[in-house]
Order: structure tokens, then sequence, then C-alpha cells
């Protein structure tokens, strides 16, 4: 995205977007787009994967049609802002695995499969989901928040001994695995009796052997379809989780949630702080040196000592 005539453009979105000046965010992605939107008429024009979808068109008052082409985590983060775009009708193109949870949810639309639904619907504008925050022009003050009342199509009963149900994600996709920490990195937090865990996790990871030998319930078997794994965190008094599908999921539901991230962590979660504007419920532990989760771990677990105390 840079260029002799063109700043490094994506490095002063993410630096604007790390301090919360998404406005100065958004006047960097338009050093790049306007001048793109002025040449897209152009005999010739073909639109690049570093281009935005969305050609500037106003969505107000217009059937929109918003995509969602990056992972499960960016469409529940991001669709927050379908309501701000003041759409006439708004077809929501979903992954596969959100339909049967979003379909239905009050502003969100007409929530259709992405993978299936051909040709598609028509529209007037065109948006890809992490697109909506700049075409809104959102700002940090301003971000809506995350509970769209999610509604699981059912319920799902967990084992209630009177202690603290918690429920734990330690690793994420491949994408990225250095999100994921070790299970038993996470030890300290067994040593509490007073909480009693659930795996939230799926994947080859849920196969973990060490989990025999931890007092630790596995559900992944019942909460591989999204919808039982909402309800699942609907009756869990706390999910702690690595930065995941799961960690927006249970930020969106509204659940309390502690994030676990490495040293050098993903824009969206900011810089120097252990809260999250995205998610009013989500408190945010760090690694204070990269590579360094044992001493997350006993953040969490001092932590988790004093929640327990607490209630």
């Amino acid at each position: 995205m840079s260029g002799p005539d063109l700043p490094d453009v994506s490095g002063a979105w993410a630096a604007a977007m790390r301090r919360g000046d998404w406005e100065a965010a958004w006047q960097a992605t338009d050093r790049l787009e306007l001048p793109r939107r002025a040449r897209q008429r152009e005999p010739g024009f073909e639109r690049s994967r570093a281009h935005l979808r969305w050609d500037g068109t106003p969505p107000a008052g217009r059937t929109v049609l918003v995509r969602c082409e990056h992972g499960l985590g960016d469409t529940l983060q991001f669709m927050r802002f379908l309501p701000r775009l003041q759409a006439a009708h708004v077809h929501f193109l979903v992954q596969p695995s959100l339909v049967g949870l979003l379909r239905g949810v009050p502003g969100l639309g007409e929530v259709r499969n992405y993978w299936t639904d051909d040709p598609l619907p028509a529209h007037e504008v065109d948006l890809e989901v992490m697109e909506l925050a700049y075409a809104v022009r959102a700002t940090l003050p301003c971000v809506p928040p995350p509970s769209l009342q999610l509604h699981p199509a059912t319920h799902l009963d967990l084992p209630d001994e009177g202690r603290l149900r918690v429920g734990l994600v330690w690793s994420c996709s491949q994408w990225d695995p250095s999100r994921s920490v070790p299970l038993p990195v996470l030890a300290p937090l067994f040593a509490l009796e007073e909480a009693q865990f659930f795996s939230l996790q799926q994947g080859d990871a849920s196969g973990d052997p060490l989990l025999q030998r931890l007092d630790i319930e596995p559900l992944s078997a019942r909460t591989a379809d999204i919808r039982m794994a909402a309800a699942a965190m609907r009756a869990l008094d706390l999910v702690i989780t690595v930065d995941s599908m799961a960690a927006h999921l249970a930020g969106t539901l509204g659940r309390p949630t502690w994030l676990l991230l490495k040293h050098e962590a993903d824009w969206r979660w900011m810089d120097g702080r252990a809260d999250s504007p995205w998610y009013p419920t989500m408190r945010l532990f760090r690694q204070p040196r990269p590579g360094d989760w044992h001493a997350v771990a006993q953040e969490v677990a001092a932590a988790l000592r004093v929640f327990v105390g607490w209630r």
C-alpha cells in the first residue's frame, strides 16, 4: 500500500487504531481509497484485493450487500455497525456456521449464507463487514454496544457443583499459532478448587491428552455448533480465552470474558489497555514480553482468586 507518492497507509492506519484515533485512521484510508474511486470508472480498471469493496456510494436509503470475507470473529465484532448504515434493506452474507446464530437477530437485516446463496441478490451498495466502521466514520467514543440480542435456539445444561463455572479456550487456529497458550502453562488456574472448569476448545487441541489428568469438563462434542457454544457461554460465570472467535462470541453475548493476549497483540485490542471499548465485559491480560505466557497465567490465576472471593 505504499509507494513514492503514497505514504505507508497501512502503517499509519494501524498506528492510529492502536492509539484510539479512529478519525486519523479513516483519513489514512482516504489517502488510498479516494484516488482509487476517482479511477474506478476508467476503462480497464480492476479492483485488487488491497482495495475496499465499498466504492463510496452512500448506503443510507439504499439496498446494501454486506459480505463477510474475513474470520468469524471479525463478523461478530463488526456487525454492530449494520444499523448505522440506515439502509433501506440489508443483505448480510455471513459464513455458513454463523447463519443459524444470526438469522432473525434484530438489526442485522436479511441474513444469508455467503457460500450457497448464488447468485447474489440485487443491491446498490457493496461492502465487506470490516469496512462498516469506515463507511459510517465511527469514532472510539461512539462504538455501538456489542449485544444485539443473540438468541441461541437451545439451552445447554452444565454440571453445577456450586463453584465458579469457568469456560476455557487455550488454542486458536493455525492462522496465528503464537496466539495459543500451551495447556500445561495454565496449570496455576486448575489449582483453584473454588472454580469448576469447562473446555470450550474446538479443533485438534480439544483432544489434548493432558485433559484427562485435569479437573476440566470437556464440552467440545456438545459445542461444535456455534449456537451451542453460545448457549454454554450463557450458562458459565466466566470465559477465559485466547484471541479467537470464542472471545468475540463471549464478548458479543455480554459474558464476563478474560482475554489472553500475546505481546504484539492485534491492532483491535489497542495498546496499554486492560479493557476494550469493543466489549465492556472483557478484561485483557497481556504478555509482559514476547512469548511469556507463564506471567500471564500467574496474573490470571491471581485475578481468579480475587474473583472467587468477590463472588
